[in-house]
């Protein structure tokens, strides 16, 4: 099984570096040089190993073995970037979350769904959870807010603060 990881936007220079948007937290281990990644086109798939990672204005950007030219890398503008899971597996401290194990969960308010995760966004102070039912609802990943994550069962416990669902 493999998870997404991010999505290349465009290239950044004419020496094969690609600017990724990130779908991932802990992207300084996700895109460690030497890391495998496939970059998928369309219905093409493509291993690659990554040579180098650097931040530059909120995007990161990679180098890949062997792709050290913009005409190698050019074609994967709007690939998305997967990782295997055994490799993307990241020890996580309690509350911590893969985004793949949030999306698809359905979210209970009072023991009455609400609807399925279906994006995540980050903040500044915490990430917020898009929820799609009847209606679409942002729900802060908080304390306050979050009472109960059950990735097995793909389900979440809200209680939901004044105004949080009108």
């Amino acid at each position: 099984m493999k998870v997404n990881v991010g999505k290349i936007v465009n290239m950044h220079g004419i020496k094969g570096e690609v600017r990724v948007l990130s779908a991932s937290d802990f992207t300084t281990e996700r895109f460690k040089p030497g890391n495998e990644l496939i970059i998928q086109s369309g219905k093409e798939e493509k291993i690659v190993k990554i040579k180098s990672y650097r931040t530059h204005k909120n995007f990161h950007l990679l180098t890949f073995d062997g792709l050290d030219n913009i005409n190698f890398v050019e074609k994967y503008k709007g690939a998305d970037l997967f990782q295997d899971v055994e490799e993307a597996e990241i020890e996580l401290d309690e509350h911590e979350f893969y985004y793949h194990d949030i999306i698809g969960c359905t979210v209970f308010n009072e023991g009455m769904p609400i609807g399925r995760v279906t994006d995540i966004f980050e903040t500044g102070a915490n990430d917020v959870w898009v929820v799609k039912g009847e209606k679409e609802h942002l729900i802060p990943y908080i304390e306050d807010v979050v009472k109960k994550v059950d990735i097995d069962n793909k389900t979440i416990e809200i209680e939901a603060m004044d105004g949080l669902l009108s």
